[in-house]
Protein backbone atom coordinates (compact mmCIF):
# COMPACT_ATOMS: atom_id res chain seq x y z
CA UNK A 1 0.00 0.00 0.00
CA UNK A 2 1.42 3.37 -1.03
CA UNK A 3 1.80 5.96 1.74
CA UNK A 4 1.13 9.60 0.88
CA UNK A 5 2.24 12.66 2.84
CA UNK A 6 0.12 15.63 3.77
CA UNK A 7 1.72 17.62 0.96
CA UNK A 8 0.95 14.86 -1.55
CA UNK A 9 -2.70 14.78 -0.48
CA UNK A 10 -3.03 18.56 -0.52
CA UNK A 11 -1.39 18.89 -3.93
CA UNK A 12 -3.73 16.29 -5.40
CA UNK A 13 -6.74 18.35 -4.29
CA UNK A 14 -8.21 15.91 -1.78
CA UNK A 15 -7.44 17.85 1.41
CA UNK A 16 -9.52 21.04 1.27
CA UNK A 17 -9.33 23.77 3.88
CA UNK A 18 -12.46 25.67 2.86
CA UNK A 19 -16.19 25.01 3.26
CA UNK A 20 -18.29 23.80 0.34
CA UNK A 21 -21.48 25.87 -0.03
CA UNK A 22 -23.60 26.08 -3.17
CA UNK A 23 -20.88 24.44 -5.24
CA UNK A 24 -18.16 26.93 -4.20
CA UNK A 25 -15.22 26.63 -1.80
CA UNK A 26 -15.42 29.46 0.74
CA UNK A 27 -13.83 30.68 3.99
CA UNK A 28 -15.62 31.78 7.15
CA UNK A 29 -17.17 35.23 6.81
CA UNK A 30 -14.88 36.63 9.50
CA UNK A 31 -11.85 34.62 8.39
CA UNK A 32 -11.67 32.57 11.58
CA UNK A 33 -9.96 29.18 11.38
CA UNK A 34 -9.39 26.16 13.59
CA UNK A 35 -6.27 24.01 13.69
CA UNK A 36 -6.48 20.30 12.95
CA UNK A 37 -3.86 18.02 14.53
CA UNK A 38 -2.40 14.63 13.68
CA UNK A 39 -3.27 12.61 16.83
CA UNK A 40 -0.14 10.46 16.51
CA UNK A 41 2.29 13.38 16.58
CA UNK A 42 0.07 16.16 17.97
CA UNK A 43 1.38 18.44 15.22
CA UNK A 44 -0.90 20.59 13.11
CA UNK A 45 -1.99 19.24 9.74
CA UNK A 46 -3.79 22.34 8.59
CA UNK A 47 -6.79 24.56 9.34
CA UNK A 48 -10.50 24.69 8.59
CA UNK A 49 -13.02 27.55 8.58
CA UNK A 50 -14.67 28.13 11.96
CA UNK A 51 -18.19 29.12 10.95
CA UNK A 52 -21.41 29.81 12.82
CA UNK A 53 -25.11 30.28 12.17
CA UNK A 54 -24.79 32.77 9.31
CA UNK A 55 -22.70 30.51 7.07
CA UNK A 56 -24.81 27.50 8.05
CA UNK A 57 -27.99 29.33 7.05
CA UNK A 58 -26.38 30.16 3.71
CA UNK A 59 -25.64 26.45 3.20
CA UNK A 60 -29.24 25.57 4.09
CA UNK A 61 -30.53 28.17 1.65
CA UNK A 62 -28.29 26.70 -1.06
CA UNK A 63 -29.62 23.22 -0.32
CA UNK A 64 -33.21 24.46 -0.42
CA UNK A 65 -32.62 26.24 -3.72
CA UNK A 66 -31.24 23.04 -5.23
CA UNK A 67 -33.92 20.77 -3.78
CA UNK A 68 -36.72 21.27 -6.31
CA UNK A 69 -34.63 20.37 -9.34
CA UNK A 70 -32.76 17.57 -7.56
CA UNK A 71 -35.96 15.97 -6.22
CA UNK A 72 -37.33 15.86 -9.76
CA UNK A 73 -34.35 13.96 -11.19
CA UNK A 74 -34.95 10.35 -12.09
CA UNK A 75 -33.83 7.51 -9.89
CA UNK A 76 -31.46 6.47 -12.67
CA UNK A 77 -29.83 9.90 -12.78
CA UNK A 78 -29.27 9.93 -9.02
CA UNK A 79 -28.01 6.36 -9.11
CA UNK A 80 -25.52 7.24 -11.82
CA UNK A 81 -24.05 10.19 -9.92
CA UNK A 82 -23.76 8.20 -6.70
CA UNK A 83 -22.15 5.36 -8.60
CA UNK A 84 -19.55 7.79 -9.94
CA UNK A 85 -18.78 9.00 -6.43
CA UNK A 86 -18.27 5.42 -5.25
CA UNK A 87 -15.97 4.66 -8.17
CA UNK A 88 -13.85 7.78 -7.57
CA UNK A 89 -13.25 6.59 -4.00
CA UNK A 90 -12.35 3.08 -5.16
CA UNK A 91 -9.95 4.46 -7.74
CA UNK A 92 -8.10 6.48 -5.09
CA UNK A 93 -8.18 4.25 -2.01
CA UNK A 94 -4.52 4.56 -1.04
CA UNK A 95 -4.27 8.34 -1.05
CA UNK A 96 -7.66 8.75 0.64
CA UNK A 97 -6.71 6.20 3.30
CA UNK A 98 -3.56 8.21 3.96
CA UNK A 99 -5.68 11.32 4.52
CA UNK A 100 -7.91 9.43 6.95
CA UNK A 101 -4.94 8.08 8.93
CA UNK A 102 -3.35 11.53 8.98
CA UNK A 103 -6.30 13.17 10.71
CA UNK A 104 -7.77 10.27 12.70
CA UNK A 105 -4.74 8.10 13.52
CA UNK A 106 -6.05 4.61 12.80
CA UNK A 107 -3.68 2.13 11.13
CA UNK A 108 -3.45 2.59 7.39
CA UNK A 109 -4.94 -0.83 6.62
CA UNK A 110 -7.99 0.01 8.75
CA UNK A 111 -8.26 3.40 7.05
CA UNK A 112 -8.24 1.74 3.64
CA UNK A 113 -10.98 -0.65 4.77
CA UNK A 114 -13.05 2.28 5.98
CA UNK A 115 -12.73 4.12 2.68
CA UNK A 116 -13.76 0.97 0.85
CA UNK A 117 -16.72 0.46 3.21
CA UNK A 118 -17.80 4.05 2.57
CA UNK A 119 -17.68 3.42 -1.18
CA UNK A 120 -19.71 0.25 -0.67
CA UNK A 121 -22.40 2.21 1.20
CA UNK A 122 -22.53 4.81 -1.57
CA UNK A 123 -22.85 2.06 -4.17
CA UNK A 124 -25.54 0.28 -2.14
CA UNK A 125 -27.74 3.37 -1.98
CA UNK A 126 -27.05 4.17 -5.62
CA UNK A 127 -28.74 0.87 -6.34
CA UNK A 128 -31.49 1.48 -3.76
CA UNK A 129 -32.49 4.70 -5.56
CA UNK A 130 -34.16 2.53 -8.19
CA UNK A 131 -36.13 0.60 -5.56
CA UNK A 132 -37.99 3.42 -3.81
CA UNK A 133 -41.35 2.02 -4.72
CA UNK A 134 -44.98 2.98 -4.13
CA UNK A 135 -48.01 0.85 -3.38
CA UNK A 136 -51.52 0.21 -4.62
CA UNK A 137 -53.83 -0.69 -1.71
CA UNK A 138 -57.15 -2.53 -2.29
CA UNK A 139 -59.82 0.14 -1.93
CA UNK A 140 -62.95 -0.22 0.27
CA UNK A 141 -64.75 2.02 -2.28
CA UNK A 142 -65.78 0.71 -5.67
CA UNK A 143 -65.15 4.03 -7.42
CA UNK A 144 -61.75 4.85 -5.88
CA UNK A 145 -58.14 3.78 -6.15
CA UNK A 146 -55.76 4.10 -3.20
CA UNK A 147 -52.20 4.96 -4.14
CA UNK A 148 -49.19 5.41 -1.84
CA UNK A 149 -46.10 7.24 -3.01
CA UNK A 150 -42.80 8.10 -1.33
CA UNK A 151 -41.22 11.53 -1.69
CA UNK A 152 -37.96 13.07 -0.40
CA UNK A 153 -38.34 14.89 2.92
CA UNK A 154 -36.37 17.95 1.77
CA UNK A 155 -33.17 19.47 3.14
CA UNK A 156 -31.24 17.18 5.51
CA UNK A 157 -28.83 18.25 8.23
CA UNK A 158 -26.14 15.64 8.95
CA UNK A 159 -23.78 15.74 11.93
CA UNK A 160 -21.06 13.09 12.20
CA UNK A 161 -18.32 12.05 14.67
CA UNK A 162 -14.57 11.67 14.37
CA UNK A 163 -14.06 7.93 14.84
CA UNK A 164 -15.25 6.83 11.36
CA UNK A 165 -15.26 10.18 9.57
CA UNK A 166 -15.81 8.85 6.06
CA UNK A 167 -17.93 5.72 6.30
CA UNK A 168 -20.38 7.13 8.84
CA UNK A 169 -21.11 10.07 6.57
CA UNK A 170 -21.56 7.74 3.61
CA UNK A 171 -24.49 6.13 5.49
CA UNK A 172 -26.16 9.55 5.67
CA UNK A 173 -25.23 11.31 2.44
CA UNK A 174 -25.84 8.40 0.07
CA UNK A 175 -29.42 7.55 1.17
CA UNK A 176 -30.31 11.25 1.33
CA UNK A 177 -29.18 11.81 -2.25
CA UNK A 178 -30.71 8.53 -3.41
CA UNK A 179 -34.07 9.62 -2.02
CA UNK A 180 -33.87 13.00 -3.78
CA UNK A 181 -32.93 15.10 -0.74
CA UNK A 182 -30.26 17.78 -0.55
CA UNK A 183 -27.93 17.94 2.44
CA UNK A 184 -25.84 20.13 4.72
CA UNK A 185 -23.03 18.23 6.45
CA UNK A 186 -21.24 19.16 9.66
CA UNK A 187 -18.22 16.83 10.22
CA UNK A 188 -16.26 16.71 13.47
CA UNK A 189 -13.66 19.43 13.88
CA UNK A 190 -11.17 16.71 14.87
CA UNK A 191 -11.50 14.92 11.51
CA UNK A 192 -12.98 17.46 9.09
CA UNK A 193 -11.09 16.59 5.93
CA UNK A 194 -12.94 13.32 5.29
CA UNK A 195 -16.18 15.32 5.58
CA UNK A 196 -14.98 18.07 3.25
CA UNK A 197 -13.98 15.27 0.88
CA UNK A 198 -17.67 14.87 0.04
CA UNK A 199 -17.59 18.33 -1.52
CA UNK A 200 -14.67 17.20 -3.65
CA UNK A 201 -16.44 13.99 -4.64
CA UNK A 202 -19.70 15.78 -5.44
CA UNK A 203 -17.88 18.22 -7.72
CA UNK A 204 -15.90 15.50 -9.46
CA UNK A 205 -18.97 13.32 -10.00
CA UNK A 206 -21.05 16.18 -11.42
CA UNK A 207 -23.57 16.49 -8.60
CA UNK A 208 -25.38 19.84 -9.12
CA UNK A 209 -24.33 22.81 -6.99
CA UNK A 210 -26.18 23.07 -3.69
CA UNK A 211 -27.12 19.40 -3.44
CA UNK A 212 -24.15 18.67 -1.14
CA UNK A 213 -22.88 21.34 1.26
CA UNK A 214 -20.21 20.97 3.97
CA UNK A 215 -19.64 23.38 6.87
CA UNK A 216 -17.10 23.20 9.68
CA UNK A 217 -17.08 25.17 12.90
CA UNK A 218 -18.82 25.84 16.18
CA UNK A 219 -20.89 22.76 16.98
CA UNK A 220 -23.44 24.61 19.10
CA UNK A 221 -23.95 27.33 16.49
CA UNK A 222 -24.04 25.04 13.44
CA UNK A 223 -26.19 22.46 15.21
CA UNK A 224 -28.51 25.17 16.52
CA UNK A 225 -29.13 26.50 13.02
CA UNK A 226 -29.65 23.04 11.55
CA UNK A 227 -32.15 22.04 14.24
CA UNK A 228 -34.07 25.32 14.43
CA UNK A 229 -34.18 26.34 10.76
CA UNK A 230 -37.61 25.33 9.36
CA UNK A 231 -36.14 24.63 5.92
CA UNK A 232 -34.29 21.62 7.34
CA UNK A 233 -36.78 18.76 7.42
CA UNK A 234 -34.57 16.01 8.81
CA UNK A 235 -31.63 15.71 11.18
CA UNK A 236 -29.35 12.67 11.13
CA UNK A 237 -26.78 12.49 13.91
CA UNK A 238 -24.13 10.08 15.11
CA UNK A 239 -22.50 10.88 18.44
CA UNK A 240 -23.05 10.92 22.17
CA UNK A 241 -26.43 10.34 23.80
CA UNK A 242 -26.13 13.65 25.64
CA UNK A 243 -25.75 15.67 22.44
CA UNK A 244 -28.34 13.54 20.64
CA UNK A 245 -30.97 14.33 23.26
CA UNK A 246 -30.13 18.03 23.01
CA UNK A 247 -30.57 17.97 19.22
CA UNK A 248 -33.81 16.03 19.69
CA UNK A 249 -35.18 18.78 21.95
CA UNK A 250 -33.98 21.57 19.67
CA UNK A 251 -35.72 19.95 16.69
CA UNK A 252 -39.11 19.71 18.39
CA UNK A 253 -40.42 23.16 17.45
CA UNK A 254 -39.98 22.51 13.73
CA UNK A 255 -41.16 18.86 13.88
CA UNK A 256 -38.27 17.37 11.96
CA UNK A 257 -37.73 13.73 11.15
CA UNK A 258 -34.86 12.39 13.23
CA UNK A 259 -32.48 9.46 13.07
CA UNK A 260 -29.83 9.11 15.73
CA UNK A 261 -27.08 6.59 16.34
CA UNK A 262 -25.99 7.38 19.87
CA UNK A 263 -23.80 5.93 22.60
CA UNK A 264 -23.15 2.27 23.23
CA UNK A 265 -21.98 0.02 26.04
CA UNK A 266 -21.77 -3.24 24.16
CA UNK A 267 -21.58 -6.51 26.09
CA UNK A 268 -20.00 -9.72 24.85
CA UNK A 269 -21.05 -12.94 26.58
CA UNK A 270 -18.65 -15.89 26.34
CA UNK A 271 -20.44 -19.08 27.34
CA UNK A 272 -18.65 -22.20 28.58
CA UNK A 273 -19.38 -24.04 25.34
CA UNK A 274 -17.91 -21.31 23.10
CA UNK A 275 -15.11 -21.99 20.63
CA UNK A 276 -12.26 -20.39 22.59
CA UNK A 277 -10.07 -19.41 19.65
CA UNK A 278 -13.03 -18.03 17.69
CA UNK A 279 -14.12 -16.01 20.71
CA UNK A 280 -10.63 -14.60 21.30
CA UNK A 281 -9.99 -13.62 17.68
CA UNK A 282 -13.38 -11.96 17.41
CA UNK A 283 -12.81 -10.24 20.74
CA UNK A 284 -9.63 -8.74 19.29
CA UNK A 285 -11.44 -7.57 16.17
CA UNK A 286 -14.49 -6.32 18.03
CA UNK A 287 -12.72 -4.65 20.95
CA UNK A 288 -9.45 -3.26 19.63
CA UNK A 289 -10.47 -2.14 16.14
CA UNK A 290 -9.80 1.60 15.80
CA UNK A 291 -7.99 1.40 19.18
CA UNK A 292 -11.30 0.72 20.89
CA UNK A 293 -12.82 3.97 19.64
CA UNK A 294 -15.90 2.34 18.15
CA UNK A 295 -19.51 2.80 19.20
CA UNK A 296 -20.23 -0.90 18.67
CA UNK A 297 -17.02 -2.31 20.16
CA UNK A 298 -17.27 -4.47 23.27
CA UNK A 299 -17.08 -2.49 26.49
CA UNK A 300 -17.90 -5.38 28.85
CA UNK A 301 -16.84 -9.03 28.50
CA UNK A 302 -18.99 -11.43 30.52
CA UNK A 303 -17.19 -14.78 30.68
CA UNK A 304 -18.77 -17.90 32.21
CA UNK A 305 -16.95 -19.62 35.09
CA UNK A 306 -15.89 -22.71 33.18
CA UNK A 307 -14.01 -20.83 30.45
CA UNK A 308 -13.06 -17.63 32.32
CA UNK A 309 -9.44 -18.41 33.16
CA UNK A 310 -8.66 -19.92 29.76
CA UNK A 311 -10.24 -16.98 27.93
CA UNK A 312 -8.43 -14.44 30.10
CA UNK A 313 -5.07 -16.11 29.52
CA UNK A 314 -5.51 -16.52 25.77
CA UNK A 315 -6.86 -13.00 25.27
CA UNK A 316 -3.96 -11.52 27.24
CA UNK A 317 -1.47 -13.51 25.17
CA UNK A 318 -3.07 -12.33 21.95
CA UNK A 319 -3.28 -8.68 23.01
CA UNK A 320 0.39 -8.78 24.05
CA UNK A 321 1.29 -9.47 20.41
CA UNK A 322 -0.39 -6.32 19.10
CA UNK A 323 1.94 -3.68 17.68
CA UNK A 324 1.29 -0.11 18.80
CA UNK A 325 2.49 2.88 16.79
CA UNK A 326 1.84 5.56 14.22
CA UNK A 327 -0.83 4.38 11.81
CA UNK A 328 1.57 4.89 8.89
CA UNK A 329 4.14 2.42 10.29
CA UNK A 330 4.19 -1.12 8.89
CA UNK A 331 2.44 -3.80 10.92
CA UNK A 332 0.79 -1.42 13.39
CA UNK A 333 -2.50 -2.75 14.80
CA UNK A 334 -3.11 -0.06 17.44
CA UNK A 335 -2.83 3.63 16.68
CA UNK A 336 -3.22 6.63 18.98
CA UNK A 337 -6.34 7.84 20.74
CA UNK A 338 -7.89 10.91 19.17
CA UNK A 339 -6.65 13.43 21.77
CA UNK A 340 -5.51 13.95 25.35
CA UNK A 341 -9.09 14.09 26.66
CA UNK A 342 -9.65 10.57 25.34
CA UNK A 343 -6.48 9.35 27.08
CA UNK A 344 -7.59 10.96 30.34
CA UNK A 345 -10.93 9.13 30.19
CA UNK A 346 -9.24 5.77 29.62
CA UNK A 347 -6.87 6.45 32.49
CA UNK A 348 -9.76 7.33 34.80
CA UNK A 349 -11.60 4.10 33.95
CA UNK A 350 -8.50 1.96 34.52
CA UNK A 351 -7.65 3.67 37.82
CA UNK A 352 -11.23 3.26 39.01
CA UNK A 353 -11.19 -0.44 38.11
CA UNK A 354 -7.91 -0.99 39.95
CA UNK A 355 -9.20 0.84 43.02
CA UNK A 356 -12.26 -1.42 43.09
CA UNK A 357 -10.37 -4.73 42.89
CA UNK A 358 -9.69 -5.15 39.19
CA UNK A 359 -6.51 -7.05 38.28
CA UNK A 360 -4.51 -5.60 35.40
CA UNK A 361 -3.34 -8.61 33.38
CA UNK A 362 -1.72 -6.46 30.71
CA UNK A 363 -1.16 -2.76 30.04
CA UNK A 364 -2.94 -0.30 32.29
CA UNK A 365 -0.90 2.81 31.53
CA UNK A 366 0.20 5.24 28.86
CA UNK A 367 2.43 3.75 26.20
CA UNK A 368 6.16 4.48 26.10
CA UNK A 369 5.56 6.25 22.79
CA UNK A 370 3.94 9.04 24.80
CA UNK A 371 1.58 11.60 23.23
CA UNK A 372 -1.87 10.01 22.80
CA UNK A 373 -0.78 6.36 22.83
CA UNK A 374 -2.15 4.00 25.49
CA UNK A 375 -1.17 0.39 26.11
CA UNK A 376 -3.72 -2.24 25.06
CA UNK A 377 -5.11 -3.35 28.40
CA UNK A 378 -6.83 -6.41 29.86
CA UNK A 379 -8.47 -6.19 33.30
CA UNK A 380 -9.75 -9.25 35.18
CA UNK A 381 -12.20 -9.43 38.10
CA UNK A 382 -14.28 -6.50 36.87
CA UNK A 383 -17.37 -5.71 38.96
CA UNK A 384 -20.69 -3.90 38.34
CA UNK A 385 -19.73 -0.91 40.51
CA UNK A 386 -16.85 0.10 38.23
CA UNK A 387 -17.13 3.04 35.82
CA UNK A 388 -16.24 0.71 32.98
CA UNK A 389 -19.47 -1.23 33.63
CA UNK A 390 -21.65 1.83 33.07
CA UNK A 391 -19.75 4.26 30.84
CA UNK A 392 -18.37 3.81 27.34
CA UNK A 393 -14.58 3.74 27.74
CA UNK A 394 -13.84 4.37 24.04
CA UNK A 395 -10.31 3.06 24.33
CA UNK A 396 -8.18 -0.14 24.19
CA UNK A 397 -9.36 -1.66 27.48
CA UNK A 398 -10.95 -5.13 27.78
CA UNK A 399 -12.68 -5.64 31.13
CA UNK A 400 -13.59 -9.23 32.06
CA UNK A 401 -16.59 -9.92 34.31
CA UNK A 402 -17.35 -13.40 35.65
CA UNK A 403 -20.82 -15.02 35.64
CA UNK A 404 -22.27 -18.44 36.43
CA UNK A 405 -25.71 -19.04 34.88
CA UNK A 406 -27.09 -18.12 31.47
CA UNK A 407 -29.73 -15.87 33.01
CA UNK A 408 -27.10 -14.10 35.10
CA UNK A 409 -25.08 -13.36 31.95
CA UNK A 410 -28.12 -12.04 30.06
CA UNK A 411 -29.23 -9.88 33.00
CA UNK A 412 -25.75 -8.38 33.31
CA UNK A 413 -25.61 -7.67 29.58
CA UNK A 414 -28.96 -5.86 29.75
CA UNK A 415 -28.04 -3.81 32.86
CA UNK A 416 -27.45 -0.61 30.89
CA UNK A 417 -29.51 2.21 29.43
CA UNK A 418 -27.84 1.56 26.07
CA UNK A 419 -28.78 -0.97 23.42
CA UNK A 420 -26.74 -0.48 20.28
CA UNK A 421 -24.80 -3.72 19.78
CA UNK A 422 -24.23 -6.94 21.72
CA UNK A 423 -22.34 -10.16 21.04
CA UNK A 424 -22.28 -13.69 22.40
CA UNK A 425 -20.41 -16.93 21.69
CA UNK A 426 -21.90 -20.40 22.04
CA UNK A 427 -22.21 -23.68 20.14
CA UNK A 428 -25.66 -24.43 21.60
CA UNK A 429 -28.41 -23.80 19.02
CA UNK A 430 -31.22 -23.58 21.58
CA UNK A 431 -29.21 -21.12 23.66
CA UNK A 432 -28.55 -19.06 20.52
CA UNK A 433 -32.26 -18.36 20.06
CA UNK A 434 -32.98 -17.90 23.78
CA UNK A 435 -30.21 -15.38 24.31
CA UNK A 436 -30.77 -13.52 21.03
CA UNK A 437 -34.40 -13.03 22.00
CA UNK A 438 -33.55 -11.92 25.54
CA UNK A 439 -30.80 -9.37 24.83
CA UNK A 440 -32.06 -5.79 24.51
CA UNK A 441 -30.05 -4.49 21.57
CA UNK A 442 -30.60 -3.29 18.02
CA UNK A 443 -27.79 -5.47 16.64
CA UNK A 444 -26.44 -8.80 17.85
CA UNK A 445 -23.36 -10.67 16.69
CA UNK A 446 -23.54 -14.40 17.34
CA UNK A 447 -20.11 -16.03 17.13
CA UNK A 448 -19.01 -12.86 15.31
CA UNK A 449 -17.38 -9.67 16.59
CA UNK A 450 -17.64 -7.39 13.53
CA UNK A 451 -21.07 -7.19 11.94
CA UNK A 452 -21.31 -3.85 10.08
CA UNK A 453 -22.17 -4.13 6.38
CA UNK A 454 -24.20 -2.03 3.89
CA UNK A 455 -26.69 -4.87 3.48
CA UNK A 456 -27.77 -4.87 7.17
CA UNK A 457 -29.67 -2.28 9.25
CA UNK A 458 -27.38 -0.41 11.67
CA UNK A 459 -28.92 1.18 14.77
CA UNK A 460 -29.95 0.72 18.37
CA UNK A 461 -32.71 0.80 20.97
CA UNK A 462 -33.13 2.50 24.35
CA UNK A 463 -30.67 5.40 24.78
CA UNK A 464 -28.66 4.23 21.78
CA UNK A 465 -30.94 6.01 19.37
CA UNK A 466 -33.70 5.79 16.81
CA UNK A 467 -33.79 4.92 13.12
CA UNK A 468 -31.59 2.66 11.02
CA UNK A 469 -28.75 3.20 8.58
CA UNK A 470 -27.78 0.81 5.80
CA UNK A 471 -29.86 -1.95 4.22
CA UNK A 472 -33.18 -1.43 2.45
CA UNK A 473 -34.40 0.29 5.63
CA UNK A 474 -31.72 2.97 5.48
CA UNK A 475 -33.46 5.14 2.88
CA UNK A 476 -36.85 5.19 4.62
CA UNK A 477 -35.93 7.97 7.07
CA UNK A 478 -35.30 10.29 4.11
CA UNK A 479 -38.76 9.82 2.64
CA UNK A 480 -42.29 10.99 3.38
CA UNK A 481 -45.25 8.75 2.62
CA UNK A 482 -48.07 10.36 0.65
CA UNK A 483 -51.51 8.77 0.35
CA UNK A 484 -53.60 9.50 -2.75
CA UNK A 485 -57.32 8.69 -2.79
CA UNK A 486 -58.30 8.81 -6.44
CA UNK A 487 -62.10 8.98 -6.84
CA UNK A 488 -64.62 9.28 -9.62
CA UNK A 489 -63.51 6.10 -11.37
Amino acid sequence: MTVYTRDDIKAAGWLREENYIGGAWVAADDGRTYGVDDPATETQIGTIPWVGRTETKRAIDAAQAAFTAWSMTTAGERAGLLGRMAQIVRDNLDILASMLTLEQGKPLAEARNEMKLGADYIQWFAEEARRINGEIIPSPWKDRQILVTREPVGVVGAISPWNFPFSMLSRKIAPALAAGCTIVIKPSEFTPYCGLLYGVLAGMAGVPAGVVNVVTGDGAAVGGELTQNPLVRKITFTGSTRVGKLLYKQSADTMKKLSMELGGNAPTIIFDDADLELAVENAIAGKFRNTGQTCVCTNRFYVQDGIYDAFAARLTERVRQMKVGNGFDAGVEQGPLINQAAVAKVEAHVQDAKAKGGRVLLGGKRHALGATFYEPTVIADATPDMLIAHEETFGPVAALFRFTTEQEGVDAANATEFGLAAYFFTKDLARTFRVARAIQSGMIGINAGVITTPEAPFGGVKDSGIGREGSTHGVEDYLNIKYLSLGGL
